[in-house]
């Protein structure tokens, strides 16, 4: 699976389009009808540009009053898997979650971990760059956000962590 050349963007077909940013990001229809668009407009220099450009986006929602930006971007951010799910759709997600593969009370603390985050921000999901992280690191920095109760912020750092987690795979893909 390899991204095309970032030049034939703009032409490629609405699916094309569609494929990258599922290949990118996770597939999300309301991230294709957000950014599908973007990608056949405007001519990028990189991927990293491309997705620069989406984080904006997205950002955009985040930093409007509007309720139905917000749940915008809550299915856009949803559309990651749970971190140590052990049914992952996407490939790339696969690959990155495979170390936090955990069995007996590891694992139960993922999902305990999870259900926390959910309860404390209603439609969002833990998003993180794992990037080679430990579980522990992992569910410490989880234990920290669910504390911290600030919804704006982790919008903001799930949308952060997606563009870190797409530009990595942009890096892998090319």
């Amino acid at each position: 699976m390899k991204l095309i050349p970032i030049a034939d963007v703009p032409a490629a077909t609405t699916e094309e389009r569609a494929r990258i940013l599922d290949l990118l990001f996770e597939p999300s229809t309301q991230l294709h009808t957000l950014a599908v668009p973007l990608l056949h407009e405007k001519t990028f220099s990189s991927y990293n540009d491309l997705i620069s450009a989406v984080g904006v986006q997205l950002t955009d929602l985040a930093e409007s009053s509007s309720t139905s930006d917000t749940q915008w971007l809550e299915s856009i951010l949803g559309s990651h898997p749970r971190l140590g799910a052990k049914k992952v759709d996407s490939e790339q997600s696969q690959a990155e979650q495979a170390q936090l593969q955990a069995s007996g009370e590891e694992a139960e603390q993922l999902r305990q971990l999870n259900d926390e985050y959910e309860q404390r921000y209603p439609g969002l999901r833990y998003v993180v760059f794992v990037n080679g992280r430990s579980r522990q690191v992992i569910m410490d920095d989880m234990r920290q956000r669910i504390a911290k109760g600030d919804i704006r912020h982790e919008r903001f750092a799930a949308i952060r962590a997606m563009c870190e987690i797409a530009s990595d795979r942009a890096n892998k893909l090319l």
